[in-house]
């Protein structure tokens, strides 16, 4: 298996930016995801120890009260760092992920700042 002993050296090499592009790539030209799968067991088991060890969320805007929109979009902006425009698109096209792969103290502390401005958010 030189080929792929010479792939992986290969992929060693990338910085995470270009990592995160080959990753991106990949995903499109096979038409997959390279979310991890979670496996379900009946009675807690092997899917329990999973879901137990999952260290990386991702807080989605689920609905937006349209009286309360600005007050979103004000959160969005505080959370995100996102410009005016792209936090308007964002709660415009809801629903859609606020941010991924941050700490479930981070997720709560979003969920905190969305649960008084009129949106619903969820973590996944």
């Amino acid at each position: 298996m030189p080929a792929i002993e010479e792939m992986i050296s290969t992929i060693e090499k990338l910085s995470v930016l270009e990592l995160n592009e080959l990753v991106k790539a990949l995903e499109t030209r096979f038409g997959v995801s390279a979310a991890a799968p979670v496996a379900v067991a009946a009675g807690g088991g092997a899917g329990a120890a999973a879901a137990e060890e999952k260290t990386a969320f991702d807080v989605n805007l689920k609905t937006v009260d349209a009286a309360k929109k600005i007050n979103v979009i004000k959160v969005v902006r505080e959370v995100t760092g996102l410009g005016l425009k792209e936090a308007k698109d964002l709660v415009d096209g809801a629903p859609k992920p606020i941010k991924t792969g941050i700490s479930k103290a981070e997720a709560d502390g979003i969920v905190a700042k969305f649960k008084d401005s009129g949106a619903e958010v969820e973590i996944k």
